[in-house]
Formats: structure tokens, sequence, C-alpha cells
């Protein structure tokens, strides 16, 4: 979810003192965006906008990210970060895939998991995320999250990922054309112990790869899912340096959490389209001539307000959750006290364009595809998986061109 600069923004700093201005900031815009929402919009959009608080909260103080964890592995053979995900997939399949096959019976309604096809459109799409997001240096959330702690170049990136998202939603119908299947349930088609039974297999087998390759490198393997605290839990938990085990726990709940009051996993990057299109429609623009904005869904969140579209809530509230989380550890801003170099900029604006390109062609992000597609044990979410991994490997090869520094970080 994030790049290097990100996670030194993130890192524990559980000696700094709370920055009080930032915090009572972020409290009083999550109070007003929350009364805003309750006039405007269903009383769950407002428990949504605590929920994406919380979500920031726990992506700020675990550090947890997408990024640097793909990046570590290749480049370093450390695999601390991308096991933290891969434990993350199997929480929220343990958890996922029942509510989901039999929510009938337990009594929900209206409620699914998030399927997509399988196809060009989705291979392209995610191969172009996963390159975006190392020159980019976050993915979807990643950006937000960093948005949200201060960090500036991320906002070039913010700011180019609506561009190249809207540019995508132009183009999507014609890649829909081009050659693909149908969704792929995989609880319709193997039942629910099966597709749990084989979600779990798949993911042992790729921590045992990683593990294997981290030990062939180093000789050993780093303790990063429960490295030893600084301080007290209470204190850690509140001003931040979580482990990436509470990390995984608080994100895989915390989707659970959106699908039970939204009726569907978390999503991110729909609302970068979404803020896109609002802000063209408002220069006079007809967005009614672009297929994808007459498509039930989008031409409905076009219509409506932005306090009631659950992606963009949530995004509002996860920017506000991270915003906090920086007052809390004391560390607000502190990724941008390096000046910025031309080449740095220039890579945020290429990475944020390929992520907003690749999420509206792959359905999606880290988070949409990937964690919620295999949370709800669709096909695609592996596939986005595989492919966002080998343009991740692309994007890493360039880095240096563009003068990014070396990995570090979980």
């Amino acid at each position: 979810m994030m790049g290097n600069a990100a996670v030194a923004a993130a890192a524990p700093a559980t000696a700094r003192p709370i920055d009080r201005f930032i915090v009572t900031t972020a409290l009083t815009g999550l109070a007003v965006m929350a009364g805003l929402i309750a006039l405007e919009a269903p009383a769950d959009r407002v428990w949504l906008l605590l929920i994406g608080a919380g979500l920031g909260i726990a992506l700020y103080h675990a550090a947890f990210g997408f990024t640097a964890g793909w990046r570590n592995m290749v480049t370093r053979r450390r695999s601390g970060g991308l096991r933290a995900q891969l434990l993350l997939l199997a929480i929220a399949t343990v958890l996922f895939v029942p509510v989901l096959g039999w929510a009938e019976g337990l009594g929900l309604t209206g409620i699914s998991g998030t399927l997509a096809p399988v196809g060009v459109s989705l291979v392209v799409g995610s191969l172009l995320f996963g390159f975006g997001m190392q020159l980019g240096g976050g993915c979807g959330s990643g950006t937000l999250f960093t948005v949200g702690a201060g960090n500036l170049r991320m906002m070039i990136t913010l700011l180019m990922f609506v561009v190249g998202s809207v540019i995508g939603t132009m183009h999507l119908p014609w890649w829909l054309e081009r050659p693909g299947i149908d969704p792929v349930n995989l609880t319709e088609r193997l039942g629910v112990f099966a597709t749990i039974g084989t979600q779990l297999a798949v993911i042992g087998i790729l921590a045992s790869a990683v593990l294997w390759l981290e030990r062939r490198r180093h000789g050993s393997v780093d303790r990063a899912l429960m490295a030893p605290r600084d301080t007290g839990a209470v204190t850690t938990l509140f001003k931040g340096g979580w482990p990436l085990l509470w990390g995984a726990i608080a994100l895989a709940v915390l989707n659970l959490a959106t699908l039970l009051v939204a009726g569907y996993p978390w999503g991110v990057t729909f609302a970068f389209g979404l803020w896109g299109a609002k802000i063209l429609q408002a220069t006079g623009v007809d967005m009614a001539q672009w297929s994808f904005w007459t498509w039930d869904y989008p031409a409905l969140a076009l219509r409506d307000s932005l306090l009631v579209n659950v992606v963009s809530v949530m995004n509002f509230g996860l920017l506000l959750g991270a915003m906090l989380a920086a007052g809390l550890a004391g560390r607000f801003n502190r990724a941008s006290q390096k000046p910025l170099s031309g080449r740095s900029m220039l890579a945020a604006v290429v990475g944020g364009l390929s992520m907003g390109y690749g999420a509206r062609l792959g359905f999606g992000c880290n988070i949409g595809a990937m964690f919620s597609g295999i949370a709800s044990a669709s096909l695609h979410g592996w596939i986005w998986f595989a492919c966002a991994f080998a343009g991740s490997i692309l994007g890493i090869r360039l880095r240096p061109w563009f003068g990014l520094d070396q990995p570090e970080g979980r």
C-alpha cells in the first residue's frame, strides 16, 4: 500500500509528543463529516465513515504496506511484509467465505462479495497497477493514508490517480469487449469448506516459498509479524508501531464490518474516477457521452452526493483516520521534510496515472481487487495478485532511473 517515504512516515515514534493541533483537526473533521453525512445520507454511511477511519488508523500505525512489502521481497529477499499480506488473506478467507456462502441461512440479505470477470482487461489493468504502485509510492489505500498523514509527494500521486481513473472509465467499455470469461465464484463451485481449504493451501504454499527464499539468502527469517514493541501495548495501540499481526487482524475484521454494513466488501478506487467525473461534470462536460457513466451504479453515483457514495465516504474516513494516527504518533508531515526532485515528481505522475488507469481496467486495487476479491473467493483476485506482482517487478527495475531510494521498511 505504500512505499519507502510512506514507511518512514509511519514508523513508530512513541517518544514523540502528540501533535494536539493535528489530532484536534482530525477529530473535528470526523465530527463535521459525520454531521454532514447524517443530514444527507442513510445512517449506515456514518458507521462506514468510522470504519474508514479505523482502517486509516490501522494502516498508519501498522505501516502495513503492499508496495514496500513486494519490493523488499524482490530486491532484498525479506518476506515479512509479504507474509503479513498472506496472513491477511488467510484471516479474511476464514471470515468472509462462510458469511458469503451461508448468507441466506444466516439471515443476511442484500450482501454480496467482490466478483469480476477474468480476461484481457483484468490482466492488462493489474500489470499496469503493479507497475505504477512502485513508481507512485503506494497503492490506492496507501496513497490515501499517506496523503492523510501529510505526505506532499503522495498528493501528486493521488491527483494523477484521479486523472488516470477518469481516462480508464472512458476506455473500459472497449477493454471489456476483449476476450474474457464471466466471474468465477469458487464458493459456488467448490462449497464453503473446500474453498476455505483450497485458498488456505495456496496461501500456505506461497508463504512457504517466500520463507524458503528468505532463509536461502539470509540464513534466517525476520520476526516481522510480531516484532517486539518498544513500549507497552496500550501506548503502542494509540501511538503506533503496531506489529504487522495487529494490522492484519484489524484490516480483516474492519473489511468484514464493511461487508456487513455496506452489503459489499471494502473498495477504494471507484471513488477516484467518480471524483474526477464530478469535476468534469461541474466544468460542463457531458459525462452521459461516456458509456461507463451510463451504467446503473456509476450513473447513480454521479447523480448522488459524494456523502451518499459508500466508497467516497470510507475514503474520507480513511484520510482523517490516518491524519489522526499521524497526530497521535507526532509524525504528521514527517515524510515531506526533504525537497522533492524533478524525477521523483515525474515518477509520482507516471505511477499515479498508471495506477488510476490500471485500477479501472483491473476492477480495483490491492484492496478492492486483491484483498476483497480473494476474501470473496473470486478467481479474479488471484489473477490480479499474480499479474500486479509481475508488473511491480518492472516498476522496481525502473525506480533507480527516477532517483528513487532503495527499499526499506516492511
